[in-house]
């Protein structure tokens, strides 16, 4: 399929867009454009700056953003199912009610990103920076946070239960009211020096 190199997009209404399989952007730049209710499915992009874009309410499946950058994007309702975000990173951006439902997103800096309430599920998050992310109150079930980075996350009254905490220092975060299961607490109380069983 024919891929759209080094577009530049600016300002302009994207507003309801459907975009499938057949688009491909590499190298593009996206400036203060609304992609309010947009629909990607399939669609990829490689290595794109998005700047000021905002995502409300769209809906994007199968879709891949590699090695992009989000800056001071808004994702307010956005949804990511079965998405790929390897090596995407993500700066002073927006998520209320973002829902992502699988996929891949390792290696993605989300350091001190605010994802309270968020709903995250079956994501996979190998080596992501997650460095100080506020995930009070999220949904952060079933993902694999391997080689995560974790220090002063603040995981307040989280649902974690099913995901990988092995790279948790629950020294280092903050998690009062957390929901997690019996494996996983075997794991953070071997983390702590406790010898279980």
């Amino acid at each position: 399929m024919p891929i759209t190199r080094d577009l530049v997009v600016r300002g302009e209404d994207w507003y309801g867009r459907e975009l499938g399989a057949g688009d491909a952007y590499a190298g593009c730049t996206f400036y203060d454009t609304d992609w309010t209710e947009g629909v990607s499915e399939g669609a990829s992009f490689d290595g794109c700056t998005f700047s000021g874009v905002r995502f409300n309410a769209s809906r994007h499946t199968g879709s891949a953003f590699t090695n992009c950058t989000f800056r001071r994007c808004v994702f307010f309702g956005a949804r990511f199912e079965r998405c790929k975000a390897l090596g995407s990173r993500f700066h002073e951006s927006t998520f209320g009610l973002l829902t992502v439902d699988g996929g891949d997103w390792s290696y993605a800096g989300l350091a001190g990103a605010d994802l309270r309430r968020a709903e995250l599920d079956g994501v996979r998050l190998r080596e992501a920076d997650l460095a100080g992310a506020r995930l009070e109150e999220a949904v952060v079930t079933r993902c694999d946070l391997s080689g995560a980075r974790l220090r002063g996350v603040l995981l307040r009254r989280a649902d974690l239960r099913g995901s990988d905490l092995s790279a948790l220092d629950p020294r280092t975060a903050e998690a009062a009211g957390a929901r997690i299961d019996l494996q996983q607490a075997a794991v953070l109380a071997t983390a702590l020096g406790y010898e279980v069983g």
